[in-house]
């Protein structure tokens, strides 16, 4: 599984979110993924190589074709990182917002 910083790095370029996306609304194997993109199947494949690299998704093989999921682990661990980072914004406006004016704080 990949950290979050290689999961925000992995969901930065618009293809990559694009694929996610798709990947919502359930499995899918690399032929239907690609069906609309403006970039070649190899690309698509370099993409979700990305993706699984980052921990986002996971695929399994059936027959001849690789069928891909959204990881739920990888998710997870991005969530965990961006609840964290929104608790440490909310916690630091409390503290301003709880101060007066002579301290700093809102008038």
């Amino acid at each position: 599984m990949g950290t979050y910083q290689e999961a925000l790095d992995a969901l930065g370029d618009p293809t990559r979110r694009a694929l996610v996306e798709r990947l919502v609304r359930g499995p899918a194997p690399v032929s239907r993924l690609a069906d609309g993109l403006p970039v070649s199947r190899p690309a698509v494949s370099q993409h979700l190589r990305v993706l699984r690299d980052a921990g986002l998704v996971a695929y399994e093989t059936v027959g001849t074709r690789h069928v891909y999921r959204l990881d739920r682990a990888g998710f997870d661990a991005l969530r965990a990182w961006l609840d964290g980072f929104w608790n440490d914004v909310l916690e630091a406006f409390e503290d301003y917002a709880g101060r007066g004016p002579s301290e700093g704080g809102p008038s």
